[in-house]
Order: structure tokens, then sequence, then C-alpha cells
């Protein structure tokens, strides 16, 4: 008779038992990845509604009356200056790059001074005053910001210190972070691979992936199936489509990268003169920008361009819809409001308003192709421009792709996206966001060095004090 416990069953059972599948270290990151692409998706919608929240009270200042923003934008702005230029300096800017340094630099002061949960918290809070304020600024950088740090508190939560985990874990938060502000899953993979992975190899993407469902989950079981700027169905002419593309690409190309220029602001002449009266009064030049910008805001109204405050998804929503009828120049001056509000350096990121530039940029080209849809040449225009800015073109074509569902327009799109990154790539050699993060990283070896001089010279000063004392 045969024995039930076959001397042949137990070696297979224990080999199964012993596969990594079921070691302990596998899940406990399993369980921190699923826990935090949970809690960045609820996060992201947080911070999304209560973006939406903090700009309609901007709008309640702005109908009061139009000249009201001549005091509020410039105070906020000071304010926001005046707070991120000691202890909250990591929260200025859009995030991104402060998630690229701290993958980059693997020192673990470094990171926590970039990615600790009261410095995303504080971001999350002064991003809302900004958008409170009128400031012309987008909430999907800051996103990705909050995501890797909660994932990089997470992880290190679990138990995960060494350097190579928890890199894993800051890539994959900032992937669940921009899959969740955007309601785009292929992007938030595509992203993290593209701009923040950098030398990662392409294997960790079964994590980033695993991080972006779990937020992409949350995100549709609240919101709902939805596409960021609604259901289009476009269309491109063979013949001018590929004209379309070409005049795009150029536009896009040009103008991201001359907006990179101008926001870097590191090359001689005006630019650095600027970055100079910037550097010597921070909190004076950021209430010059907010002054400006409500000028401008203004004389848009005037205009009749459409608004050219706050993150632009609206103007850029309606444009793609071809329900928006904004004046030729909205794209111009939604254009010099991101560099007047990346300028005052307060917090806030690129993303939105540059899809909103664009927008604007496919709507005014979109003149010349009568023939060819609007919207077509909208969505053309808007992910030239952001290839342009980023240098980023998949992760461009697929967020332009996602945010609409229209998937007819993929080859366009992506041909588009990538004669932009050619072109701006020509003006501006280094990526927007790996040129801020350089800033970072060499601002931290700068201190760090410093520290270092300060500590050996204190050292030789006791040793010599030594030496003298009598014997």
């Amino acid at each position: 008779m045969a024995d039930p416990d076959d001397n042949s069953t137990r070696p297979r059972l224990k080999a199964l038992l012993g596969h990594e599948f079921f070691a302990p270290a596998q899940w406990r990151r399993r369980v921190a990845l699923w826990s935090g692409g949970i809690l960045v998706g609820i996060a992201a919608i947080v911070f999304a509604r209560a973006s939406d929240f903090a700009y309609a009270q901007f709008h309640r200042v702005v109908d009061l009356s139009a000249w009201l923003p001549l005091l509020v934008t410039p105070l906020a702005f000071a304010g926001l200056a005046w707070l991120t230029n000691g202890m909250l300096r990591a929260t200025r800017g859009s995030g991104i790059p402060q998630v690229i340094a701290a993958l980059d630099e693997d020192d673990q002061s470094f990171r926590k001074s970039l990615l600790s949960l009261p410095v995303v918290l504080c971001k999350m809070l002064l991003t809302l005053i900004g958008l409170a304020a009128g400031a012309s600024i987008g909430r999907e950088g800051p996103t990705v910001h909050i995501g890797a740090g909660i994932m990089y508190a997470l992880g290190r939560r679990f138990g995960f210190s060494d350097p190579k985990s928890i890199s894993r874990f800051i890539l994959a938060g900032g992937g669940a972070g921009i899959a969740a502000a955007f309601n785009t899953p292929l992007a938030g993979v595509v992203f993290a691979i593209e701009e923040l992975a950098g030398t990662f190899e392409h294997r960790f993407s079964g994590i980033v992936l695993t991080a972006v469902i779990f937020a992409g989950v949350v995100s549709l079981g609240v919101l709902g199936n939805y596409a960021y700027f609604g259901h289009v169905a476009a269309d491109l002419p063979l013949g001018q489509g590929w004209l379309a593309i070409l005049l795009c690409g150029i536009c896009g190309g040009i103008g991201g990268g001359l907006f990179v220029l101008l926001i870097l602001l590191d090359r001689k002449g005006l630019l650095s003169r600027v970055g100079a009266q910037r550097a010597r009064r921070p909190v004076l030049f950021a209430a010059a920008c907010g002054l400006v910008l409500a000028l401008l805001g203004i004389a848009s109204g005037v205009l009749g361009t459409g608004a050219i405050y706050g993150t632009g998804y609206a103007e850029a929503r309606d444009l793609v819809q071809a329900t928006h009828s904004a004046a030729s120049a909205f794209g111009l001056l939604k254009l010099t409001a991101n560099i007047l509000s990346y300028w005052a350096g307060i917090p806030g990121g690129i993303f939105s308003p540059a899809l909103a530039v664009g927008a604007g940029m496919g709507n005014t080209l979109s003149a010349i192709f009568p023939g060819a849809s609007q919207s077509a040449i909208v969505l053309l225009g808007m992910g030239a421009f952001l290839a342009g800015v980023t240098q980023a073109p998949l992760t461009a074509a697929v967020i332009s792709l996602e945010l609409t569902a229209d998937h007819s327009m993929v080859i366009p799109i992506m041909a588009t996206c990538m004669l932009a990154r050619a072109i701006s790539a020509l003006i501006s050699p280094v990526p927007v966001y790996r040129a801020f993060a350089t800033r970072l990283i060499d601002e931290f070896e700068r201190g760090k060095s410093a520290r270092a001089t300060v500590e050996a010279a204190s050292e030789n000063t006791g040793d010599a004090a030594g030496e003298e004392l009598p014997k």
C-alpha cells in the first residue's frame, strides 16, 4: 500500500515553500508597495480636490474685483518665497527634480531632507496656497514629490534601509504619483522609466507597475473611469496631417526649449542678471513676479484670451474639446504666466501649465489648417510643447493619448513629440528636471564639503590648543 506521506512529495513541497515567492522579505516588500500605492492614490485624490477648492477661492476673489489680485498675488508670492528660503527650501519648484536628485544621490541625510513626510506635506500645503493666490502652477509635479515621499517613508518603516531598496520605493512612488494625478496608469510607468529612472535597470518596471496599479485602482474606485480631458474623437487627414506634425513639432520644440532656458536662468546676459536679482532679494523679487502676473491676468481679461491663472486645466480641456473660443494670444500669455510663477521660486509644477500652453499653441496653429480637426491640432500642440519642455517624448505622447482616450492619434502624436524633443535638445541640451536635480546635488555636495572643512579646522584648532597646554 502506498504511503500517503510519500518521500517524493515532501521534497517538492519543501522546495515550493522555499521558493522566493514565499520568502518573508518578498512579502514584506509587496505589502509595503501595495499599501504605498493605495496611500499615494488617496493622497493624489485629496490633493486634486483641495487644489480645485483652493483655485475656486481665488476665483471668488477675482469675482469680487478683477483688481484684487494686484494685492493678493504679490503678497502671497512674497510670503511663499520667504517660507521656502530656509528650512522649507526643498519644497520649492516642481518636486520632480527633488525625486531625481534623491535617486541619483543615495546619501541618507540628503534623501531625508528632500523626501521626509514633513517636507512633502508642506509641499502640498504651500502649493495649495499658491493656487489660492492665482499662481500659474500645476499639482502633478508636487504629486510625484508626495508619492515618492510616502513610498520613501513606508520603505524605511518596513525595514528597507539599504540605498538600493529605498531607490526602488522612491521610483515606484514617483510613478504612482503621476499615474494617480492624471489618472493615466501607463503614463506612470513610462514616466518613471523615462524621466525618473535614469541609470536604473528596466526590470524595476514591475515594481513601478505594482504601485501604479494600486494607485490607479483607488483613483478608479473613487472617481470612476474618466479621461482627464474627456473623450475626444479627433482625426487628422494624411496630407495636411504631416504638415501639421512638422509645424507643431517645430513650434513645440522651440517654445519648450526657450521656456527651459528662461526658467533655468543660467545663461549669461539678461537671464543671469535676473537670476542674480532673485538670489539677492528673493522675497521682493517674488512679490514683483506676483504683481506682473496679476497685471497680465487683468490684461487677459480685457483681451478675452481666457484665464491665465492656475493650472490651466479647464482651458486646455475646453480647447481639446473645441468648446473654448480662446484668442490666439492665450498660449503666449499663459507661457509668460508660467515663467513668472517659476521665477518666483514658489512650490508648484509645470506639467498642467505646459499642457495649457501647448493647447493654446495648437489652437492658434489650427487656423492654418481649416480642413483638419481643431481638436487634433490642439492635441499635437499639447504633446509637442510638453515634450519640448520635459524632453521626455514617450511620456509626453502617452500622457496626451491617455488624457483624451483617443487612440487614433497615436502615430501623429508620437512623431510630433519626437520632433519637438529633438529641436528642444538643440536649444537646451540638458532636460529641465535633470538640470534642477543636478543643482540640488551640487548644492548638497558644496554644503557637505564646507561642513567637512569646518570640522577639520575645529579639530586642528583643538589639537593646537592641546599642544599649548602646560605639562
